[in-house]
């Protein structure tokens, strides 16, 4: 599309164009209630009448069992422990920003990694990414990197490491990594 043209806006959708645009949405991709009414929200006319139609969108859909925040977090959980071997504090951020209230958050999250060893969690992580043992401080950082930011704590990020026997002055130099990825919010 050339410079200066802008695509046309579609037509704002009545109720039952927007249940079934939901639907379609639902079938592209698990979502949340919030993500799906941001996605909704764009197809509806501004102001009270778009958003009553939006409430009664969400309301049927959760009626009708196709919208549970409950079950997306149960399911998003399981996948991204099982699959691609998360840590809590990595799957519980996700939750947070997809929309998923806090308490259901902290319920599920509670309930997937109750019995989990974290370090064979996080030993799975690495070997799923292809990660080794480090063998310079810089390759140490970057581990470490990755495993905070994989949602790991610190206390499992520093086992795994000295059970490869990094150096203890590279282990001490990683303190300020630590912080620094975490207070960034680094997500890979």
């Amino acid at each position: 599309m050339p410079f200066g043209r802008s695509r046309k806006q579609p037509a704002p959708l009545n109720e039952a164009g927007l249940h079934n645009y939901a639907i379609k949405a639902l079938g592209r991709s698990m979502r949340t209630e919030s993500e799906l009414h941001r996605l909704m929200k764009a197809r509806v006319e501004p102001g009270a009448q778009g958003e009553a139609i939006v409430a009664a969108v969400i309301a049927r859909l959760k009626e009708s069992g196709y919208l549970n925040d409950q079950t997306f977090a149960e399911t998003y959980a399981r996948l991204r422990q099982e699959n691609e071997k998360l840590g809590a504090r990595r799957v519980r951020q996700s939750l947070n920003q997809k929309g998923v209230a806090a308490a259901t958050v902290n319920e599920v999250i509670d309930a997937r990694y109750a019995d989990i060893n974290e370090e064979a969690l996080a030993r799975e992580h690495l070997e799923r990414k292809r990660i080794h043992k480090p063998a310079n401080e810089k390759e140490t950082a970057r581990v470490m990197r990755r495993l905070v930011s994989a949602g790991f704590s610190t206390s499992v990020i520093y086992k795994i490491l000295r059970h490869w026997d990094v150096p203890d002055e590279a282990l001490a130099a990683l303190d300020s990594v630590e912080i620094e990825s975490s207070s960034e919010g680094n997500v890979e």
